[in-house]
């Protein structure tokens, strides 16, 4: 009728009802969810920005610089944990205009190894001030900030240490470089009868029947040379070792701050729905997490008191061990190897597994470390905060939005014409 399309006599069917709603609602919690983790973010990174305007107080002064610590989740790698930090972590950072270097794991044991050696380093050089330490990329510019009189950071520094697993490395570092010795323990000696040298027997070639030995071309040999890894430190003391241990003489009244920031992963088809449950809540995990990084760039520290009959420490996001697969909890089985792998993995200690093992707390240890906390002042302030909508809208809002204001604009500026004077003139 007059040139119009004929309008649907009936609404879709059920199953095209409940198809549509159940995308529409998905969807809908998925941009609305992302909105709000963005205005999370946008707050806490509002809050903590007046800090990058703050003055140093001379040209010459190094800047407050944080340690961040890494580590690959069980059952994943570190792409995830690096991924998890530029997404919910470092937006507050960089706004803050403060420093950070990062300490990062690929396997079980890395962090501990890391912590627990560069609080090694400090003690060799005050209790053995002769001893010539290994150079490092650190210790050399170190030595060379001192040569240039440029002196280090004398404020409240202050560790971010991501996930639980990185946690429990992050305090076995912490008792091992305190309480365990300097060197590391002796290797057990395995003595091994097959190894003797076989007698020579003579040779019934001639020379001039030898044949010459084929040689690898150079390019296989420069494959074959490729960098490894260098093996990861083995560990200087057992937790069963903290009540027999001495404190060394230069142990500070208080350590470094530090806080744990939340890592929730969980892999595993049969977890789909606990998965999508925290995908659709991020903006919770966001403001979490914000407010605890904020507090790190506040610098409000208090001391880690006791609950339920055990330190603080040890019930810091002590929930994800149970997002942890099974692996592990078990005991890990010994692959087939030949006869000299054998006996060169029975000559070196079984490996620490610290993941699965009971965070054991000395209470020298406790009583000197410190945590972050955010002061009441400060979150208020940031409540206050009133994110505008143009900062968080997404693509397609964003784009529609600046396709009016260049509309509304070229229409304001563009002529309306001649101007041929007022007619009643004549």
């Amino acid at each position: 009728m007059m040139g119009l399309p004929a309008l649907p006599r009936k609404l879709p069917s059920r199953n095209w009802l409940i198809f549509l709603s159940v995308t529409t609602s998905f969807a809908a919690a998925i941009i609305y969810d992302k909105r709000e983790k963005n205005r999370a973010t946008a707050k806490w990174r509002r809050a903590v920005a007046p800090l990058s305007q703050e003055l140093l107080g001379n040209a010459s002064q190094l800047p407050r610089k944080l340690t961040v610590y890494l580590e690959s989740p069980p059952g994943d790698g570190l792409r995830t944990a690096q991924d998890h930090f530029i997404e919910y972590v470092k937006p507050i950072l960089a706004a803050s205009g403060l420093d950070w270097e990062f300490v990062q794991g690929r396997q079980q044991g890395d962090v501990r190894a890391a912590v627990a050696e560069k609080i090694r380093r400090s003690r060799k050089t005050h209790e053995r001030p002769d001893e010539e330490l290994p150079q490092t990329d650190e210790a050399i510019v170190e030595s060379q900030r001192k040569k240039i009189g440029l002196a280090e950071y004398e404020g409240v520094k202050g560790d971010i240490v991501i996930g639980r697993h990185t946690w429990k490395e992050y305090v076995r570092g912490l008792h091992e470089g305190w309480l365990g010795p300097l060197d590391p323990p002796p290797l057990p000696v395995v003595e091994n009868l097959d190894d003797k040298p076989e007698p020579e027997t003579p040779s019934t070639e001639s020379e001039g029947d030898k044949k010459p030995e084929d040689k690898k071309p150079e390019e296989e040999e420069k494959k074959d040379e490729t960098p490894k890894r260098p093996p990861q430190p083995r560990p200087h003391n057992s937790p069963d070792d903290y009540p027999s241990a001495s404190l060394p003489a230069i142990i500070p009244a208080e350590f470094s701050p530090s806080t744990a920031i939340a890592f929730p992963h969980r892999l595993g088809f049969r977890h789909t729905f606990v998965r999508l449950g925290r995908f659709l809540t991020r903006r919770h995990l966001a403001d979490d997490i914000g407010r605890e990084v904020a507090a790190v760039c506040f610098a409000a520290a208090r001391e880690w008191r006791e609950a339920e009959g055990q330190y603080e420490q040890q019930l810091v996001l002590k929930h994800e061990e149970s997002d942890w697969p099974k692996f592990v909890w078990k005991d890990e089985e010994p692959a087939a190897a030949d006869d000299k792998e054998k006996e060169k993995k029975a000559a070196e200690p079984p490996k620490e597994k610290i993941w699965a093992s009971p965070m054991v707390v000395d209470s020298r240890i406790a009583e000197r470390m410190r945590r972050f906390e955010i002061q009441p002042e400060d979150e208020a302030r940031a409540k206050k905060i009133v994110v505008p909508e143009a900062e968080i809208e997404g693509w397609i809002k964003r784009n529609l939005r600046s396709l009016y204001h260049w509309g509304a604009s070229s229409f304001a500026s563009k002529p309306q014409g001649p101007n041929v004077g007022n007619l009643d003139d004549d």
